[in-house]
């Protein structure tokens, strides 16, 4: 008698993301892995994004609809709440997953009992140059990596997969734009043992229209805010000054741009 395979949700927020929607949806559609439901979270578009999902007749493709325009992390909170699985994925309208990403993921978390969360390597796909090249060259650790999440934060959104069950005790902190998923995973990796995958399972496509590239200076603003917020832990933490030559990084990357402007 064959065992039914657990089922995985996939997180996927849209505010007027119809340019790559269809890709992305496909990109799910075509998994090796069938056992899934999208949770499509429609916060208040005004494109062509509702009748690019309407087109898909799958009847794991499940549509809600906010009443108004919520900051990002506030939806993602919102889209978890719908979701039925034993898993947890999240994907961007505009990024994509290779079509072995969830079944390689579920078999790590079903193989590996005592890690929650799983996450891989992935590539960058920069549109204005028509170039995709891996981000990671050399494989991280997996378990208790919170002193390596603070020396080098590699962990890309798109890329996670983790029990349903961290969101009881868990949420994305809504008062951030940028660094929301910078800030749960660094709080999960305290306590949780996290697994990493070397393959590049998804794909971060870089484009004009990057939330985070343009708006570096409010990144700059919620890093700073985060570091003062935790600065007492993780002055306890050999890692510390890495937190603070990324935030020069982000300045300096901030003042090379207006320049250039």
């Amino acid at each position: 008698m064959s065992i039914e395979k657990p089922l995985v949700s996939v997180i996927m927020n849209c505010h007027n993301g119809e340019k790559y929607l269809e890709q992305s949806v496909k990109s799910i559609i075509n998994q090796t892995y069938n056992n899934w439901e999208l949770i499509f979270w429609d916060n208040d578009s005004n494109d062509n994004s509702k009748n690019i999902i309407y087109n898909f007749s799958d009847d794991r493709i499940k549509y809600f609809k906010s009443t108004n325009f919520k900051k990002l992390y506030d939806s993602r909170n919102l889209a978890i709440q719908k979701a039925k699985g034993k898993f947890v994925s999240f994907l961007d309208t505009d990024d994509m997953w290779e079509l072995d990403k969830i079944e390689k993921q579920v078999n790590f978390l079903e193989q590996n009992k005592d890690f929650k969360i799983v996450y891989s390597n992935y590539y960058i796909l920069d549109e204005s140059k028509k170039k995709k090249t891996i981000m990671l060259k050399n494989k991280l650790k997996s378990g208790m990596i919170f002193n390596n999440l603070l020396k080098d934060y590699s962990v890309g959104i798109i890329t996670v997969c983790l029990n349903r069950d961290i969101f009881q005790n868990y949420s994305f902190d809504k008062k951030f734009d940028i660094i929301g998923d910078f800030d749960l995973i660094l709080r999960l990796s305290e306590t949780k043992k996290i697994g990493y995958i070397h393959d590049a399972l998804a794909i971060y496509r870089l484009h004009a229209s990057n939330l985070s590239k343009k708006k570096i200076a409010l990144h700059i603003n919620e890093m700073q805010g985060w570091i003062k917020f935790n600065k007492d832990k993780l002055r306890n933490k050999k890692n510390f000054k890495f937190l603070k030559f990324y935030l020069f990084k982000l300045k300096f990357k901030n003042l090379f741009r207006y320049f250039l402007n």
